[in-house]
């Protein structure tokens, strides 16, 4: 397989020494820009890949209406959270005595 090179990136010298002091043993720092830069795309296409999901969740929820509105989801959350304050609450009384 044929390679290429990517583009030089002008960095401040105190980016570059940081960068440098990271290194693992061996490693080159066109390694470690390299590896950056797989992990940087494999993050981005994971990031588009979740919202093209979120997208048709949405999508599909509007066209089933089958979705549940901010408010209920705001509501159901401070139901949670109330039970939680009364388990805390109970557990520091049981503690307590």
């Amino acid at each position: 397989m044929k390679t290429s090179t990517l583009p030089a990136v002008r960095v401040e010298p105190a980016l570059r020494s940081d960068a440098e002091a990271v290194l693992d043993e061996g490693e080159s720092l066109s390694d470690f820009v390299a590896s950056c830069v797989r992990d940087g795309v494999a993050w981005r296409r994971t990031q588009d890949a979740f919202l093209a999901r979120a997208r048709e969740a949405v999508e599909r929820s509007e066209r089933e209406d089958s979705g549940i509105s901010p408010q209920e989801v705001l509501r159901q959350m401070d139901v949670r959270l109330e039970a939680a304050r009364q388990r805390l609450a109970a557990g520091k009384a049981s503690a307590g005595q």
